[in-house]
């Protein structure tokens, strides 16, 4: 349990109080049975969410005076969206930390935009109940460090820039579905494509159904002239 927490604790922002919690946040579902009990992240993403969209708000409003409603609601939608926070999970190495039973392992769980996103928020929500608020409001800023400030979002995320795109055109969020899986489990190769309403879709292959998700967003955004 000692190098465990120690491990949790060399993350950046995290600050361990009560270990149950955190122990809390990083536990799927999936990892839980009869004989072993305990809970999984669930209650604690609901909380951590919150926080989190409380955060993000205040933050674009103090920080950009002159940004207008629409063009926060825009950023916020970017900042907080699932892929958003599965992407800062991964800039942590946050995947190696999360509690998954062995079919959820062995499914490659840890790389899911959904459990990825899910853990973080949890973590966030366990903060603020270990740390309160300014501790969890410190947890956020440094890990959004640098992407709230950048109003043109970050181009290195085609995801995240199509879902900021489409909330700024008060479009439905881009629809993505995987339309071909192939190859061995060890090495699988996948085929997704996007909608984005009033647009043709595109698609985009990759090693994982992350890696294709990227792929469509950039060619949707290339569609659209947004990338080069």
């Amino acid at each position: 349990m000692d190098s465990e927490r120690d491990k949790l604790a060399a993350l950046p922002g995290i600050k361990i109080g009560n270990p149950a919690l955190y122990q809390e946040a990083l536990t799927h579902g999936s990892s839980i049975t009869q004989r072993s009990g305990g809970r999984d992240y669930q209650r604690l993403e609901f909380l951590g969410d919150r926080v989190l969209g409380l955060t993000i708000a205040e933050a674009l409003y103090t920080r950009h005076p002159h940004m207008d409603e629409g063009a926060m609601s825009a950023r916020f939608n970017a900042l907080v969206s699932r892929a958003r926070c599965a992407e800062v999970a991964r800039s942590i190495g946050l995947g190696a930390h999360i509690r998954l039973g062995k079919q959820a392992r062995d499914d490659g769980g840890y790389l899911s935009d959904n459990i990825l996103g899910d853990v973080v928020e949890a973590l966030i929500g366990a903060t603020f109940i270990d740390q309160g608020f300014d501790g969890a409001r410190a947890l956020v800023l440094t890990w959004w460090q640098g992407l709230i400030d950048d109003s043109h979002g970050d181009a290195r995320h085609p995801k995240s820039a199509l879902l900021e795109w489409a909330a700024a055109q008060r479009k439905r969020p881009p629809a993505f579905t995987i339309i071909a899986r192939d190859g061995p489990d060890h090495a699988p190769h996948f085929r997704v494509r996007v909608e984005v309403t009033g647009h043709d879709a595109a698609e985009g292959e990759g090693s994982s159904k992350q890696a294709a998700e990227r792929a469509a967003a950039a060619a949707m955004l290339q569609k659209l002239g947004l990338m080069q």
